[in-house]
């Protein structure tokens, strides 16, 4: 017998069964997109938005007040370091996908769940096809996506795939701000999916251009490429992360954010 079967033999099961049971995710003490308490905020004080790198925090003309689109923030940190009144704390909110690019946006009130139906994407509830194409990014959504079939995810189990080839594919993952360069083979690989057929914008780059959002050689995501059905932002969003974004997608789980807040 190899020394490998019998050291599995040993140990036990390595898959967790989350999220089919429990709550062992693998990003316990993990820091997840900042968390937003606008009632600590100090009058005229900008110091998170002059400290952000991509204009996730901007300061609204009108009224002073912030403007917050979690669309384009990189999970750097740096506006909970800056705000001297912890009105932008830590946190561990990383299950940030959404149907709804709006929802990414922090509003003043709660915003009400969306019952949503699609009859096609019904079908395909316990069976999905992956075709992920790199739009020019750093490979660090890609290190993340290569996690999703390791003996801990082992995201076959929930009945979810990766092909090789978009004919085959229900669901086109992208990765990147999307460069000049890969624009038309994007378009290419999503014009060679059978219906119907769905796009998930998977990493801040891909959702609104991150760091890379109005250089001279790649678009600012996916907007105005392709119609995207899943936004999913981080830098880059962790295997949990995209794993809960795509059951949500399925209405195998719910959506967590709406209006830029967690769990309400």
């Amino acid at each position: 017998m190899a020394l490998w079967t019998l050291i599995g033999l040993a140990k036990g099961k390595a898959t967790t069964p989350w999220p089919l049971n429990g709550d062992v995710t693998g990003q316990q003490g993990l820091f997840g997109m900042p968390r937003y308490h606008p009632d600590r905020c100090e009058a005229e004080c900008t110091a998170c938005a002059e400290v952000c790198p991509t204009e996730a925090i901007t300061v609204r003309a009108a009224d002073h007040d912030l403007a917050i689109d979690y669309g384009r923030c990189v999970v750097c940190q740096l506006c909970t370091e800056a705000c001297p009144t912890e009105a932008m704390t830590k946190s561990s909110d990383w299950a940030f996908g959404v149907r709804d690019r709006t929802d990414l946006r922090w509003l003043e009130r709660r915003v009400a769940a969306a019952r949503e139906r699609d009859p096609a994407r019904g079908a395909f509830r316990r069976s999905l096809h992956i075709r992920h194409v790199d739009g020019g990014s750093c490979n660090g959504c890609e290190s993340e996506l290569q996690a999703l079939n390791n003996p801990f995810y082992n995201m076959h189990r929930l009945g979810i795939f990766f092909t090789p080839s978009p004919r085959f594919a229900d669901l086109l993952l992208v990765t990147g701000p999307v460069t000049n360069a890969m624009e038309e083979p994007l378009r290419a690989a999503y014009e060679a999916m059978p219906q119907p057929r769905w796009v998930m914008a998977t990493g801040t780059c891909a959702v609104s251009g991150g760091v890379a959002a109005g250089g001279y050689a790649c678009k600012s995501g996916l907007d105005g490429v392709l119609p995207v059905d899943v936004f999913l932002p981080g830098c880059p969003p962790n295997p949990a992360a995209i794993i809960e974004a795509l059951l949500m997608f399925l209405g195998r789980a719910p959506q967590r954010v709406r209006g830029g807040r967690v769990g309400e």
